[in-house]
C-alpha cells in the first residue's frame, strides 16, 4: 500500500537531487536543483521513490530515467533505465540500469554507453565511475563511426577487455587493445592511450601518413606530439626509406605579447651520400610597447636542391627577415633587415644583393592655410654582395627625402581638377664599380596636373554606369649624377601607376621630361543581378623617347603600349580578370588573365601568363604558360583536386598533381600524386605519392556535420 510522503522525506528530496549531480560540479557553489518526475512518493520500505519520465536539473547537466529509488539506510540510488546523463562537459552517459552512491561519485551501470563530445562511443557491458574522476568499462567496444542496424561491422572500431577515461586529464586507456578494420583484426597492443575528443593538445603520437617519391623512395611518417606545458610543443616526425633517414620537426611557443613558429627537416640520403642535407623556416610576431610591432621569418637551406628532392617546397629564392613596424594615423615606421640566399642554377650568392636592409619613416600633414595633402618620406637602403670583384660586386647605400603636396577640386559640370608637387632629394654611396663615382647625388623636382570626369547614368532596370575620362601632364627634371641600374631593372606598367611620376620601382632611376597621360574607365553595375563589370584603357605620351625601359615594358618609346584591364564578376561565381600591354599592331608585350568560377559542388580556376623574350629582363626565351586548379565535390563524402600547369612555349607539361579524398563522421582518407617534369642540371624529374588516413573522435578531431552519414533504415 501506498503511504504518504513523511515530512522528513521531503526533506530528502534535495539529497535525492543532490545524488544525480556529477562529482565534478559538487565542487561547485550549491545551485538549485530540480527534479520532475510523474511520481514521487515513499514506499513500505521507508524507500523514497521517483517513477515515471523522472528528470533531475542542475547546472546544465540533466538526467533521465524511468525510475529513481533511494535508499537512506544503505545511502544507495538505485536507477532503472533506459537512462541517459548529459553534462556539461558534452558527455553522455546511458545505460539499462545503475547502482550508484548519494554523491554520484562511485557506482555501477550496467549495458552502458559513453559518449564523449559527440563524437567518440565507448559501448561496454558494465561501467564503473570511481571517486568522481575515473570512468572504467569492462568489455568495450570504442568507435567514431555511426553504426546502422543490419549495415554490418563499422568501418573501424576498437576493442579492449577494459578501458579507462580519465575526466581529469581527458585521456582513454586501453587493456589488450584490438584495432579492427571492416571488422578485420589490424593491429593488437596490449596497452594504449588515447586523448578523448574534448583534448586539443596532449603528447602523443600523431595522424601517420604513407609517402612514396620517385627520389626518396617509400616510406611511414610517424609524427610523435610532444606537449611542452600550456604554450609551447615539439613535433618531431622521423622518415625512413631506402634512400633516405630523415627526421622532421616542428616548434612553437606563445608569448603573453607574441609567437614564434619554427620547423625544418635533417636527412641523410643517398642524392648526395655522406653529407648531412637540412632545411629551416621559422617566423614569429611580437607586440613592443609604443605601437611597434617586431617579425622575423626565417629561410635557409644546406644545399639548392633539398627542399625539392624532399617536396618541401617548390621555391627558388629563400628570404629571411626582421621587420619593425608602426603604423598610426599620420606615421608610419618601417625598418627591415633581409637576407637572400638564391638556390638557382644561373645565380650565385656571391653575386647577388644578399644583404638587404631598409628604413623608411612616412607622414601625412594637412596644412590650413594651402589645404590639400602634404606627405613627408624619409629613406635609407643599403645592399651588400659578398663578391669584391669589379661591377658584378656593387655595393649600394643611399638615403632619400621626398616631400610631396596634392590638392583636388571640384569644377562645374562635376569636373575634377588636381594637382601635385613633388621635391626629390636622393644621396648614393656605390663600392665596387670603376664605371661609377663612390659617391652621388641627384635632385628632381616635379609638377602635375590631372583632370577626371566622373559620369553616372542609372537604368530602369537596377543598372547603373560609371564613365570617366581622365588625362594628366607631368613635368620633372632629374639633376645630378648618372647612376647604375641596381634595383630598377624591371618596370611594370599597369593601372596603378598609369598616372604615377615615375613607373620606376626604385629611386635610382626616375621618370623625367615633359609627359602626360591619358585614359578611359567603365563600370557597370547590376543591383538585381549582382554582376559587375570593369574596363580600363589607357597610355602614356613622352616628348622624347626613354632607352632606360625594357622592350617588353611597353615604355619605352615616345607613346607607350597600350594599357588595358577588365574585370568581370557574376552573383554566380564566375571571375574574370585580365590585363594586357600591346601596340598598335596588336603584338603583345605582356599579358595575363585568369578565369575561375565557384559554386556548392565545384571550384575552377585558370591562368595565363605571356611574358616575351627580352634580354634586358634576363628572358632568353619566350614564357608562356597556363595553369588550371579545380577542386571537385564527388558526393556527399568524396573530393577531389586537380592542379595542371603547362609550358605553351615548349609544349609540355611543367607540373601537375591531383588528390582524392573521402571523409565522414569517423575517417578521412586523402590519396594524392603530383609529378614535376622539369629538369636542371642538378635536378631530374620527380614524382610523389602521399596517403593519409585519420580516425576521428581523438584529441579534438573533428568532421564537418555535413558528412554525418545516415541510416536508412
Amino acid at each position: 500500500m501506498m503511504r504518504p510522503i513523511h515530512l522528513g522525506w521531503l526533506l530528502l528530496l534535495p539529497l535525492l537531487a543532490t545524488a544525480l549531480w556529477p562529482a565534478a560540479l559538487q565542487a561547485q557553489s550549491p545551485g538549485t536543483a530540480v527534479l520532475v518526475a510523474d511520481r514521487v512518493f515513499v514506499d513500505a520500505g521507508e524507500r523514497l521513490v521517483a517513477e515515471g519520465n523522472v528528470e533531475a536539473f542542475h547546472e546544465g547537466t540533466r538526467l533521465r530515467a524511468e525510475r529513481i529509488i533511494y535508499d537512506q539506510t544503505t545511502e544507495r540510488l538505485e536507477i532503472t533505465g533506459p537512462m541517459r546523463i548529459d553534462d556539461a562537459s558534452g558527455a553522455t552517459l546511458l545505460a539499462d540500469s545503475a547502482t550508484m552512491d548519494p554523491d554520484f561519485r562511485d557506482g555501477l551501470m550496467r549495458g552502458a554507453r559513453l559518449v564523449l563530445d559527440q563524437q567518440l562511443q565507448l559501448a561496454a557491458v558494465e561501467l564503473n565511475r570511481v571517486d568522481g574522476r575515473y570512468t572504467q568499462l569492462s568489455k568495450v567496444t570504442a568507435s567514431s563511426c555511426r553504426i546502422c542496424a543490419g549495415a554490418g561491422p563499422p568501418i573501424w572500431e576498437i576493442r579492449a577487455t577494459r578501458v579507462i577515461h580519465d575526466q581529469t586529464e581527458r585521456q582513454i586507456f586501453f587493456d589488450n587493445a584490438r584495432l579492427r578494420l571492416l571488422g578485420v583484426p589490424i593491429v593488437w597492443l596490449p596497452r594504449l592511450r588515447l586523448p578523448d575528443p574534448t583534448l586539443t593538445r596532449a603528447s602523443g603520437f600523431l595522424v601517420p601518413s604513407i609517402r612514396s617519391s620517385s627520389t626518396i623512395g617509400t616510406g611511414l611518417r610517424l609524427p610523435y606530439f610532444f606537449r611542452l606545458g600550456d604554450h609551447a610543443d615539439l613535433t618531431l616526425t622521423p622518415f625512413l626509406t631506402h634512400e633516405t633517414r630523415t627526421l622532421e620537426w616542428r616548434f612553437r611557443q606563445a608569448f603573453v605579447h607574441g609567437d614564434i613558429t619554427l620547423e625544418g627537416a635533417v636527412s641523410r640520403d643517398d642524392i648526395q651520400p655522406g653529407k648531412p642535407r637540412a632545411y629551416l623556416f621559422g617566423e614569429g610576431q611580437f607586440d613592443l610597447p609604443r605601437d611597434f610591432t617586431l617579425s622575423f621569418d626565417m629561410e635557409t637551406t644546406t644545399d639548392d636542391t633539398y627542399l625539392l628532392d624532399h617536396g618541401y617546397s617548390s621555391r627558388d629564392r629563400l628570404d629571411s627577415s626582421l621587420t619593425l613596424t608602426r603604423t598610426r594615423n599620420l606615421d608610419h615606421v618601417d625598418a627591415t633587415l633581409i637576407h637572400y640566399q638564391t638556390l638557382r642554377d644561373d645565380e650565385a650568392n656571391a653575386t647577388q644583393p644578399t644583404m638587404v636592409g631598409d628604413l623608411l619613416y612616412d607622414r601625412l600633414f594637412y596644412p590650413d592655410r594651402i589645404g590639400g595633402q602634404a606627405r613627408l618620406q624619409l629613406g635609407l637602403h643599403s645592399h651588400y654582395r659578398y663578391s669584391d670583384e669589379d661591377i658584378i660586386g656593387r655595393d649600394v647605400s643611399r638615403a632619400n627625402a621626398e616631400l610631396g603636396w596634392q590638392r583636388r577640386w571640384t569644377g562645374p559640370a562635376g569636373l575634377r581638377f588636381g594637382l601635385t608637387g613633388q621635391l626629390n632629394i636622393d644621396l648614393f654611396s656605390i663600392t665596387e664599380d670603376s664605371s661609377s663615382d663612390d659617391r652621388a647625388n641627384t635632385t628632381q623636382p616635379a609638377l602635375a596636373a590631372e583632370l577626371r570626369w566622373p559620369l553616372v547614368a542609372r537604368g530602369g532596370d537596377g543598372v547603373v554606369h560609371f564613365l570617366e575620362p581622365f588625362a594628366n601632364l607631368v613635368w620633372s627634371e632629374t639633376l645630378g649624377s648618372r647612376l647604375p641600374n641596381e634595383e630598377s631593372t624591371r618596370a611594370e606598367f599597369d593601372e596603378g601607376n598609369l598616372l604615377s611620376f615615375s613607373r620606376f620601382p626604385a629611386p635610382d632611376r626616375r621618370d623625367q621630361g615633359l609627359r602626360g597621360a591619358a585614359g578611359l574607365s567603365w563600370q557597370r553595375l547590376s543591383t538585381e543581378t549582382g554582376t559587375t563589370s570593369k574596363l580600363s584603357l589607357g597610355r602614356l605620351y613622352r616628348e622624347s623617347a626613354d632607352d632606360r625601359y625594357s622592350d617588353s615594358s611597353g615604355l619605352s618609346g615616345i607613346a607607350s603600349d597600350w594599357l588595358v584591364s577588365a574585370q568581370l564578376e557574376t552573383a554566380e561565381g564566375l571571375s574574370v580578370a585580365s590585363r594586357a600591354v600591346f601596340d598598335n599592331a596588336f603584338d603583345f608585350a605582356k599579358a595575363e588573365t585568369r578565369i575561375a568560377h565557384v559554386s556548392e559542388r565545384y571550384s575552377l580556376a585558370a591562368t595565363h601568363v605571356l611574358l616575351p623574350r627580352d634580354a634586358d629582363e634576363d628572358r632568353d626565351e619566350t614564357i608562356s604558360e597556363l595553369s588550371l586548379t579545380s577542386a571537385w565535390s564527388l558526393g556527399r563524402h568524396w573530393t577531389a583536386e586537380l592542379d595542371w600547369r603547362y609550358d605553351v612555349s615548349s609544349e609540355r607539361t611543367a607540373r601537375a598533381s591531383g588528390g582524392l579524398t573521402y571523409e565522414n563522421e569517423c575517417i578521412a582518407m586523402t590519396l594524392s600524386t603530383s609529378r614535376r617534369y622539369t629538369s636542371t642540371d642538378t635536378l631530374d624529374p620527380s614524382t610523389e605519392f602521399d596517403f593519409l588516413i585519420e580516425l576521428r573522435g581523438f584529441g579534438g578531431r573533428t568532421s564537418n556535420r555535413n558528412h554525418l552519414r545516415s541510416c536508412s533504415n
